[in-house]
């Protein structure tokens, strides 16, 4: 929290990732407790939803109704870890529709990756590069299709996490032109890097920029992504800090898939933003507040408390100064981890004062606030920002049935012969003991048919001549003996 603070960041969301088949109330409280003895400045958590049942669905609703939770992220990856099944994520988004939560999906096509990551390393290939050749950006567009269906069925606005590639913006874009409620965020290393950092030659560097979705070996995906910040497609921008240190990825020194999936970025978000976003003329002054800070606010109803200042607001104030630089380097980081992405960019931009809630926290580069100091935020559920339309929608859409008279003719059965090869049970009006007929109807089955190369035949009455004379076979005539 230290790290987003000389960012410019004065509020913090964290993800809580309960274990499968545990607790989500569990894991909720045991990262309260330690996050509360060390905040220094406010924050929320996301709780993840990692598999699914009715404890899960009450436990949502209690974080919700007694906790201040107002976001689950749910994964169509990380199959059976945490993968949610297509059904699975259906009634999970019907209980965030329900509650008034916002449903957070990180969309890529965890069957197909889980194998192609098999075929990959039966390659022999076990290195970072795997991470990009296994997971390709089809998977992920493939998967965010699908997860805007699934919402749009449940009639949930959704909000799509580490949106990485090309094919999934177009995606994200085409659904808003069709006005369906989605939202999306990507990372900074998603906007500002590309795929070709797998492939370096010193396994340290690649391996330090794994994250998922990968990195896209395109060189114009980073540029086309903060586009898509600058026209709204995309609503904000996140760090996805997880800040592993070179030994912890070194679990996966021989298997990429056992690297550890995240980066640092959050002491760096705000400048790399500004450098390759406003400077670059992709957004605006006023745009770059939207997508860090007042979109994020609106979406997770905390605005205006938090996002704009104004009288009765938190008075979170950052003081910029655009024109000031600073050189991004790992030995003048606070925010973990032994590498940094961006080591070496000199950027534009520089938070020189950053007020929380009213307190100096820090002041040219200087950090002047206490452990403890910060709290938890709790969250109002059903945000104007994403439920209004859907409000508005179930109002005028509400699906009605057709009155009609009953029908009052007779019925017959159909025979389904299928039904019972496929061990369906019996057809709809049939005893369950009673044998199952097979019946020809309409059309010849040509599975059925009479002709057969062994046994008897329909002709075994005629008798057999050993051999026959063609007097005219087809190509003129033989005298041969067939």
């Amino acid at each position: 929290m230290q790290a987003a603070l000389m960012g410019g960041t004065t509020m913090v969301m964290a993800l809580v990732l309960p274990e499968q088949h545990c607790s989500l109330l569990d894991a909720y409280e045991t990262c309260r407790t330690l996050a509360d003895a060390k905040a220094c400045c406010d924050y929320a958590l996301h709780v993840g939803v990692t598999w699914w049942g009715p404890k899960v669905h009450n436990e949502m609703e209690t974080l919700v109704r007694e906790h201040g939770v107002n976001s689950f992220q749910m994964f169509m990856a990380y199959k059976d870890m945490m993968m949610l099944r297509d059904s699975e994520l259906y009634q999970t988004l019907q209980t965030c529709k329900d509650i008034g939560a916002i449903a957070r999906v990180h969309a890529e096509n965890g069957e197909l990756v889980a194998e192609g990551a098999r075929e990959v390393l039966d390659l022999g290939i076990s290195g970072p590069e795997g991470i990009e050749i296994s997971r390709p950006e089809e998977l992920e567009s493939e998967a965010t299709h699908r997860a805007i269906t699934i919402a749009n069925r449940a009639r949930c606005p959704i909000y799509l996490v580490n949106v990485s590639s090309m094919l999934a913006g177009d995606m994200i874009a085409a659904a808003k032109m069709q006005g369906k409620v989605v939202h999306a965020e990507t990372t900074v290393a998603h906007a500002v890097l590309n795929g070709n950092q797998y492939y370096h030659q010193d396994w340290v560097h690649a391996a330090a920029h794994v994250i998922v979705p990968p990195l896209r070996l395109d060189p114009n995906t980073p540029s086309y992504l903060m586009g898509l910040l600058g026209n709204d497609t995309l609503s904000v921008v996140a760090s996805e800090h997880r800040p592993f240190s070179t030994k912890q990825r070194a679990l996966g020194k021989e298997d990429f898939s056992k690297i550890p999936h995240g980066v640092a970025g959050v002491q760096d978000r705000m400048s790399v933003i500004w450098e390759r976003g406003v400077v670059t003329g992709k957004m605006d002054e006023n745009h770059f507040v939207a997508v860090t800070s007042s979109n994020a606010a609106k979406i997770y109803n905390l605005y205006p408390r938090k996002g704009r200042i104004i009288p009765g607001a938190d008075a979170d104030v950052v003081v910029w100064d655009p024109d000031a630089t600073r050189t991004i380097s790992v030995s003048t980081q606070v925010q973990g981890g032994d590498f940094n992405l961006y080591e070496g960019m000199r950027c534009h931009g520089v938070p020189l004062v950053t007020i929380s809630r009213g307190r100096l926290v820090c002041e040219n580069g200087v950090f002047m606030c206490a452990e403890g100091s910060g709290k938890f935020y709790p969250q109002r559920t059903f945000p104007d920002y994403l439920y209004k339309k859907m409000v508005q929608r179930e109002k005028n859409q509400a699906y009605k049935g057709v009155e009609r008279d009953p029908y009052s003719g007779d019925v017959a059965k159909v025979a389904n012969t299928m039904k019972k090869e496929l061990g369906l049970g019996p057809i709809d009006g049939d005893s369950p003991n009673k044998p199952t007929v097979r019946m020809h109807q309409g059309v010849r089955d040509l599975h059925e048919s009479s002709f057969s190369l062994s046994g008897s035949q329909v002709d075994d009455h005629i008798p057999k001549r050993s051999s026959a004379r063609i007097l005219a076979p087809p190509g003129g005539r033989s005298s041969g003996i067939w």
